[in-house]
């Protein structure tokens, strides 16, 4: 694969006859729960700096407009030893970012936004009781992007994976209301057992995933343990149908033996209310969608190379809701639902179909056109090549209002070619 390929991917005929196997349901994650239920948000990545929806709606859960005092940890990013750009404008490290995003807040009219100096330049600072001070005074928190095992190198200790002082003391301002919001690696380091760190889709769907963490950005790799344990009502993926990430994600879900997943795409949040309580409430908000992978009905076909038939996608858009005790899409009422036009299908094979929303595409072919069937791809990768095919499911719906088209219980099968 080419290399800008793979760095966009990762960071990454079968004549056997196949036998289903059904995919058993996941234990309860070991991390502690959040009884006191604060809030989540969650970006996809490419969070942009005027999405006022997502940014507001972050102020808004943190006190709000001249209240809330945002802490904001970088950890994820490099070093500034380790970004030739240092000392320019073009500065992507731990430093400049926090800063970066304490001005950002800022603007968005909090009373205070404060870089949490923790990071792998400052090994004890996770230690420090003058940084849990500063954790102890904000109502609200943000994790940049970059590498999540980096946010688990510095706010994590040990095999255990045991709460540094620092994370722990987040963890409490969660469980007392606060709001922890996070973009990409900031996001993805929420999650409960099994968190993706790594891995590109078609190497991923040839070889599994693996536990641990790899230089490799091919390996389809993961943490048993888990990030933060933050959001556990299932898997997180982000840039998710940007990158192509619906495959990866399913197959790292079906070898860890998790029935969901949340894919988040790019510039848009999943917001999580009364986290760990009973009244958790999912909604989604921004420019793009969050993608709900239901598994409880799908089958591996065990043959010479991987496949799966069976897997239930539903894609919300802005204002949707999820209600996960119910396993339940909630579809915003002012999104009216597609009625699809009649006629032969139009919607042209995909060759590259695990990038840049081609499965999405697909899909919306499905919502737009009564003449499809089914709608297909195959993957840009052919050692070996994948197929991918979406069907409706027997509750398939789409549903639009303007450019945003949300969809319930279409269906998924990836087999090799």
């Amino acid at each position: 694969m080419p290399l800008n390929r793979l760095l966009a991917l990762g960071l990454g005929v079968c004549t056997a006859v196949a036998m289903s196997v059904p995919l058993a349901a996941a234990p309860a994650s070991a991390h502690p729960s959040h009884s006191g239920g604060g809030s989540l948000v969650l970006v996809g990545g490419g969070l942009a700096d005027d999405n006022a929806a997502v940014y507001g709606d972050i102020v808004r859960l943190a006190g709000g407009v001249g209240k809330a005092r945002i802490g904001i940890f970088t950890a994820a990013a490099p070093v500034p030893a380790e970004d030739p750009d240092a000392a320019t404008p073009d500065c992507n490290n731990s430093v400049c970012n926090g800063d970066y995003y304490a001005t950002l807040f800022r603007s968005y009219g909090v009373a205070d936004a404060q870089w949490i100096p923790i990071d792998l330049d400052r090994s004890g600072a996770a230690e420090d009781p003058a940084v849990v001070r500063q954790i102890d005074s904000m109502t609200g928190f943000f994790f940049g992007g970059g590498d999540q095992y980096r946010y688990v190198t510095t706010m994590t200790r040990g095999k255990a994976q045991r709460d540094t002082p620092a994370l722990a003391a987040v963890r409490r301002k969660l469980r007392a209301g606060a709001v922890v919001a996070g973009t990409s690696a900031g996001a993805q380091i929420m999650a409960g057992r099994d968190m993706i760190t790594g891995g590109s889709t078609e190497p991923g769907l040839r070889d599994g995933a693996r536990p641990g963490y790899f230089e490799d950005a091919g390996v389809l790799a993961y943490l048993p343990k888990g990030g933060f344990g933050f959001f556990t009502d299932g898997l997180l993926d982000t840039h998710f149908s940007r990158r192509g990430r619906e495959a990866r994600s399913i197959r790292l879900a079906a070898d860890t033996r998790h029935q969901r997943v949340f894919g988040l795409d790019e510039d848009t949040a999943l917001e999580v209310t009364g986290v760990g309580t009973p009244r958790q409430s999912l909604r989604v908000l921004g420019t793009r969608g969050v993608s709900v992978l239901d598994l409880r009905r799908a089958r591996v076909t065990e043959s010479a190379v991987w496949g799966i038939e069976g897997v239930r996608w539903s894609r919300l858009t802005s204002g949707d809701r999820y209600r996960s005790g119910r396993w339940q899409p909630v579809i915003s009422p002012g999104k009216q639902r597609v009625t699809p036009t009649a006629g032969a299908c139009t919607v042209p094979a995909s060759d590259d179909v695990f990038y840049d929303y081609a499965l999405v595409g697909l899909a919306e072919g499905l919502v737009d056109q009564a003449g499809c069937a089914s709608t297909s791809g195959t993957s840009y990768e052919k050692d070996p090549q994948f197929a991918a095919e979406v069907t409706r499911g027997r509750g398939f719906a789409g549903y639009r209002v303007g450019s945003a088209t949300s969809f319930v219980d279409a269906v998924i099968g990836i087999r090799p070619v």
